[in-house]
């Protein structure tokens, strides 16, 4: 990705694409700007190659607040319902690009991940908080429901129902000790070693094929959903089959037996 961007700072090295929210001074809040370049970008990855693994984090002193408000609320009176519905869907895009998106995605959470904000923790498959972090789906607490940009459908999921019921009915913030309890979160570390921590499951990711790295991102999203035991074997079947005829199969065979690193073509 060579594009340049005014509210995301893009970086990628051997394979990792490293997503940097830049608006430091608000918190890294979703104003139009940040959503249709986290749209944009998180759509193309569906047919990039060259990104294996995606990290996501904000600048400064949090991860993103949620929804831009000042922004937000001034234009709000003159709005009508489908403009709203269409800045709404707008938002919820990222979040379905994200789940599409065939790349594993990394979160580095520290300070607050709010609203929307949760919401883009919650739709990455891997989770590393600062012992700071703090996540709640905020929407409850300015008028709105907390069913909102995939949140009930992502967070029951990973949590249970009663416990998810507890932080959606209520707004709760959700510490990172706790998130570490729920299995919210992937791991807690301090904030010097965040990088760090998301470099190495990076690393780990990278040993897979790039085939066989994308259809675990893709059967485990259609097992959550699946109908039964057979539907989740069935794509299972199908899978291990497409990597086992994938010209990278034997490099990552024989790198496994020599015990090195793979250099997959």
């Amino acid at each position: 990705m060579t594009k340049a961007y005014e509210a995301l700072i893009l970086e990628q090295k051997d394979g990792v694409l490293r997503i940097t929210m830049n608006r430091p001074d608000q918190l890294n809040a979703l104003n139009t700007q940040l959503v249709t370049e986290l749209r944009e970008v998180f759509q193309a990855l569906y047919f990039d190659r060259s990104v294996r693994v995606v990290i996501l984090e904000g600048a400064g002193r949090a991860f993103c607040a949620g929804l831009d408000l000042k922004e937000s609320s001034g234009s709000r009176g003159e709005r009508k319902v489908e403009q709203g519905l269409d800045r709404q869907r707008s938002i919820a895009e990222i979040y379905v690009a994200m789940r599409r998106c065939p790349q594993p995605i990394i979160s580095i959470v520290q300070g607050s991940a709010a609203g929307g904000g949760f919401a883009l923790a919650l739709a990455s498959d891997i989770r590393i908080l600062s012992e700071d972090a703090r996540m709640n789906a905020a929407f409850i607490r300015i008028g709105l429901t907390a069913c909102d940009m995939g949140v009930s459908y992502f967070l029951p999921r990973m949590v249970g129902m009663s416990i998810a019921s507890e932080y959606m009915l209520t707004g709760r913030f959700i510490s990172a000790q706790r998130a570490m309890e729920i299995g919210l979160a992937n791991r807690v570390v301090p904030h010097a070693e965040l990088h760090k921590e998301a470099d190495a499951f990076a690393d780990d990711m990278l040993h897979a094929t790039p085939l066989g790295l994308r259809l675990t991102k893709d059967g485990l999203n259609q097992a959550i959903d699946a109908g039964g035991l057979e539907a989740v074997m069935a794509i299972e079947d199908r899978n291990q089959i497409l990597t086992s005829t994938d010209a990278n199969f034997a490099e990552g065979i024989a790198a496994f037996f020599e015990k090195r690193r793979p250099n997959y073509s």
